[in-house]
């Protein structure tokens, strides 16, 4: 089941290619900049070439040292915008797919000069690029996945943010096995047999992100535009709920499916647990982790939903 919220707005841009300008005491300086996102792909679209639970879990083991390559000096170009809101907030702990996201206070017509003016520093170096969704947001994520327990600092325009990079929890969800694995650090600590969106409702793949987190709420088909008396509607009480995507796929408990889960999926697109793995979810996941779902007949989730930017 799911219910939507507002989506971050689209915008259309192009991207530019990043390069490698210098190397300064103990960390070396990118200037890594992107016009905009290119049209949205499939990072993993299922069938017979996705990847299996173990080579996932193999992917996602942070690189060190000089494996990886490093970002931009904090910037000596006035900035062309006001302070900016910059996401996540200093003191925050977030999970490996979390991009920076900088919302301006006014449209920013030099996209370029903007980037020059933004700062973001990290330790160890990890690279990256930009993209934005619209002419008052920027967004910054690494090529791959932030290495676990990376420290960042963003300046942007007299913004300050420094937050940490935690221990990297990737959860993969197999339609071909009915099965959510979760490890942390590479190693698995959780297997869940989980329900996903039954024909017509599938469950998009792709590659989300842990956004907020509801100890319990309702979940109603009219906020997607499915009348609760219809024969589809729904209005329904769930506990534990873990917000994958603004389109309103949750991982969530789900007591009434548990004869289904493992076997058949008879949910509205989220991920139907039973109740001790969504209360188990819901106290180790946090903002930022990703969760990756694949071998669907959903097709893919929308690069612009808010919490999709690993599918652009």
């Amino acid at each position: 089941m799911f219910e939507t919220q507002a989506l971050t707005s689209r915008g259309k841009t192009r991207r530019r290619s990043a390069r490698v300008v210098a190397a300064l005491a103990g960390a070396a300086a990118v200037a890594l900049s992107m016009a905009g996102p290119a049209s949205a792909a499939p990072l993993w679209p299922g069938g017979p070439d996705a990847p299996s639970v173990e080579e996932l879990i193999q992917g996602f083991v942070p690189p060190t040292g000089s494996q990886a390559p490093v970002l931009p000096a904090p910037p000596a170009a006035a900035a062309p915008f006001s302070a900016p809101s910059v996401n996540p907030s200093s003191g925050e702990t977030v999970g490996v797919a979390q991009p920076i996201i900088i919302r301006f206070n006014e449209a920013v017509g030099d996209r370029a000069a903007a980037e020059r003016a933004i700062g973001i520093t990290t330790q160890p170096p990890v690279g990256g690029h930009f993209y934005w969704a619209s002419n008052t947001q920027v967004r910054w994520k690494p090529f791959e996945f932030w290495p676990a327990h990376t420290a960042v600092t963003v300046n942007a325009g007299g913004t300050q943010s420094s937050f940490t990079v935690g221990d990297a929890l990737v959860t993969v969800a197999d339609n071909n096995t009915k099965t959510i694995t979760v490890t942390r650090n590479g190693e698995v600590v959780r297997t869940m047999p989980t329900s996903f969106g039954k024909p017509g409702y599938d469950t998009p793949n792709g590659t989300y992100i842990v956004g907020e987190q509801l100890r319990d709420m309702y979940m109603d088909s009219s906020t997607y535009g499915v009348p609760v008396d219809s024969p589809e509607g729904y209005r329904t009480y769930v506990e534990y709920a873990t917000r994958m995507s603004n389109s309103g796929i949750f991982l969530h408990a789900a007591p009434w499916s548990e004869w289904a889960q493992g076997n058949t999926n008879v949910s509205h697109g989220c991920l139907n647990v039973s109740t001790a793995d969504g209360k188990w979810f819901f106290e180790n996941a946090k903002k930022g982790d990703p969760v990756i779902v694949q071998n669907t007949a959903g097709g893919t989730l929308n690069g612009w939903d808010g919490l999709g930017d690993w599918n652009l």
